[in-house]
């Protein structure tokens, strides 16, 4: 990671606006940028656009969209910020937290009415772990794979030039102010390119061992669940021109990746009443609780692994889920007509995990603080094993409401902005703090926010 002189760049080309990252938030940033009349280019560094976005759920919290009032749900900036907050233990910052919140829902809207991007309020996923409302949306194929392939639609019916094979490996600036970039070929060269300002929309560092050994010592060990491509480039050229760094402990863990398969579980099998236990076949934590901390309560019990035990009802409801599906396919679920049978396949001690069912007290909250609200669990029965992992890193580059990147005093670069892995998300310090869908959500909206803000508009009308 390099910062050049500007004063002694010569650029191949300039563009006015210049993303970096081809993810969710640098595709949302270049449909934003377009629509505001500005010349831009993507550069990627992977041959084909698909980074940590791909291998997640494609869900997103948003609060205020259309499809919230069409369902009668009642959402907006203050709710949104408050379960941040709770959440968060008060670490999250605020200023972008309401941000998300207040430009979520019309980012949405936006993207559906605009670019024909299909996003719609998921009635299946009620208000859990930390949420309030319904407010997680989905695209049709329930993927985020799905979701890159209707923003890569989007912009190329937009004719948005997107340079795959481009590593960003420095910054031309002098006086704070973003002059070009340079970017290295996989073949070794070189290449500049000037731009009046410059949207980080880069990964976050959970591929950078060194990275996360020193920010997140206690993960360092843990198995990691992403692109490996996410090497923090974006947060180290960042930091090294002067922009500072929060929450940078901060990370999405995952309690729920099947194994040895590597899919990702949706929380939903636990929201519809599933259970989750070690191989005594003992609770260990309110499931409803931490959707990321219970990557380390997994990686905490015996053999660091842990079983999801659920039955046909909920087999059945969740059966629309693409990754389940695939799971199924090679192997990864166990399926018993009697619990003891499913112990026994499972490896789980019979005896521990019939004292558990027959404990669950349907109707009342339990001693971990879970309300079980829904029909007790009957056979038969089904079981994934699931470790747990690193998925996402939240910290990074520290921004202010209109995405801008700011130094330690909290003065923005005048022309250098940031989102998605490369800024600071609003899951606070810690792996507790984040939200379903906060990753996506942060990433996309600060990507519009970015996107859109140009000299002419004030940030109240960005964001």
């Amino acid at each position: 990671m390099t910062i050049l002189s500007a004063a002694k760049s010569t650029f191949g080309y300039s563009v006015p606006t210049l993303v970096a990252g081809g993810g969710a938030c640098g595709l949302v940033a270049a449909l934003a940028a377009h629509d505001a009349g500005q010349e831009v280019v993507v550069i990627e560094r992977d041959p084909l656009p698909r980074g940590s976005t791909s291998m997640s759920l494609g869900a997103l919290c948003a609060a205020g969209s259309a499809d919230q009032a069409r369902h009668g749900v009642e959402d907006n900036a203050d709710i949104f910020l408050a379960d941040v907050m709770a959440k968060t233990k008060g670490t999250a910052d605020p200023v972008v937290a309401r941000a998300v919140g207040a430009m979520s829902g019309p980012m949405i809207d936006w993207l559906r009415e605009r670019h024909d991007v299909l996003i719609a309020l998921d009635t299946n996923w009620p208000p859990a772990f930390g949420h309030s409302r319904m407010r997680m949306h989905v695209t049709p194929g329930r993927s985020g794979a799905d979701l890159i392939d209707q923003l890569l639609a989007a912009c190329d019916r937009a004719e948005i030039p997107i340079v795959t094979n481009a590593r960003l490996t420095g910054l031309f600036a002098d006086d704070r102010t973003v002059a070009g970039i340079r970017t290295e070929r996989p073949d070794g060269s070189v290449e500049d390119i000037g731009c009046d300002r410059l949207i980080l929309a880069t990964c976050g560092f959970g591929g950078n061992h060194a990275m996360i050994e020193r920010f997140i010592p206690a993960m360092a060990e843990a198995r990691y669940f992403g692109w490996e491509g996410n090497q923090g480039d974006g947060i180290r050229l960042g930091a090294e021109l002067g922009g500072a760094l929060a929450d940078m402990d901060a990370y999405q863990g995952l309690g729920l990746l099947a194994d040895p398969a590597g899919i990702d579980l949706n929380p939903r099998f636990l929201i519809e009443g599933g259970i989750q236990v070690n191989r005594d076949g003992l609770r260990f934590s309110n499931e409803l609780d931490d959707v990321s901390g219970q990557g380390a309560r997994v990686i905490a019990q015996p053999g660091s692994r842990s079983w999801v035990i659920y039955d046909q009802r909920i087999h059945a409801n969740c059966f629309d889920l693409p990754q389940y599906v695939q799971l199924c396919e090679v192997g990864g679920v166990i399926h018993a007509e009697s619990l003891a049978e499913l112990a026994d396949r499972a490896g789980i001690n019979p005896v521990g995990l019939a004292v558990t069912l027959a404990s669950i007290p349907i109707g009342e909250t339990d001693s971990w603080g879970r309300s079980f609200t829904g029909l007790a669990l009957a056979p038969p029965f089904y079981a994934a094993r699931v470790a747990g992992a690193i998925f996402h890193t939240q910290g990074g580059l520290t921004i202010d409401a209109a995405a801008r990147v700011v130094d330690a005093h909290g003065q923005p670069f005048p022309n250098l902005f940031a989102g998605g892995g490369a800024a600071r998300g609003i899951s606070g310090r810690g792996a507790s703090g984040y939200l379903p869908g906060a990753g996506l959500a942060s990433a996309m909206t600060l990507g519009h926010i970015a996107g859109k803000f140009t000299q002419s508009l004030t940030e109240k009308e960005v964001g």
